[in-house]
């Protein structure tokens, strides 16, 4: 039986977790170069944790300069078993409103400038992502949501844009009346698809900060007001992460959903038709099956 590891990746505002034990920062260098910043390795409550600012300390990245693989490939090569996205988000529901949280199930990946894959010539590899997110992870952390005092909607389709801007009116309405999603940010695709490639069960923590732009009563996105939501979220995530080890355990049997088999068949390339150089980059993330 395998030993749970969880792997925080704190979004805006969200830059610690609080009580770890053995803590410390540790520079993780992976093939596709350094993550956002070190990371915090530690013990909470008799579970090993490991916490990744995406932005780095001091929020030195944009969402499109956040180097995703580097960031799953280091989790993963610390031993990270299970990961927990926490990030901010703007609300295209009116009864999903500033200071709720979103565990989010679904994804439209509308980014465009982000490398969304390990794989590559000389080692092609396609794993599903109908479902992109763990149900079990996911029921956790919204478990644990709710017992640090949160109001949270389990379920909800997250629309992925490559920013830094914020939506544009006409696509702010687009995306709620048209798409049908639930929330919007700009962090978690890749994000999301990288982790099933490495393997690792996800879970998607959306913080609503405000309504976007297309609420008649609440006009364009106040960044005063988005941090000031932002600040009391921050308080909550903590929080939510400190109640995760109880409920997921030290021992960990292998995922009812499959997020840990997710290359069972996934890799098309022929064994004597792979690149050396490329079966050497990806290791760290498919040595599984390689």
């Amino acid at each position: 039986m395998a030993e749970t590891m969880i792997g925080v990746i704190g979004g805006s505002g969200v830059y610690q977790i609080d009580g770890l034990t053995d803590a410390r920062w540790q520079a993780v260098e992976t093939p596709w170069g350094a993550p956002s910043d070190q990371i915090l390795t530690g013990v909470l409550d008799g579970v090993p944790m490991a916490f990744l600012p995406r932005h780095g300390r001091g929020h030195v990245h944009t969402p499109s300069t956040v180097p995703y693989r580097a960031n799953i490939a280091a989790l993963k090569m610390l031993g990270v078993t299970d990961v927990v996205s926490v990030s901010a988000c703007g609300s295209f529901r009116e009864e999903m409103a500033p200071g709720d949280f979103v565990v989010v199930d679904q994804f439209i990946d509308r980014t465009f400038a982000r490398e969304k894959t390990f794989f590559e010539s000389g080692l092609v590899g396609h794993v599903s992502v109908a479902h992109p997110t763990c149900a079990r992870l996911s029921g956790a952390a919204a478990d644990a949501a709710e017992a640090a005092g949160v109001r949270v909607h389990r379920g909800g389709t997250y629309l992925a844009m490559e920013g830094p801007q914020f939506s544009t009116l006409a696509e702010s309405r687009m995306y709620r009346e048209v798409w049908g999603c639930d929330v919007i940010g700009m962090t978690n695709m890749p994000e999301a698809k990288l982790a099933r490639e490495a393997e690792l069960c996800y879970a998607s923590v959306a913080m609503i900060t405000d309504y976007d732009s297309w609420h008649p009563h609440h006009g364009e996105v106040d960044i005063a007001e988005i941090i000031a939501t932002l600040m009391g979220n921050a308080d909550k995530a903590r929080k939510l992460v400190a109640g995760l080890p109880r409920r997921l355990g030290g021992e960990r049997t292998a995922c009812p959903h499959g997020c840990d088999r997710a290359l069972e068949h996934a890799i098309l390339t022929q064994p004597d038709h792979r690149d050396p150089d490329a079966v050497a980059r990806l290791r760290p993330i498919a040595g599984r099956v390689l």
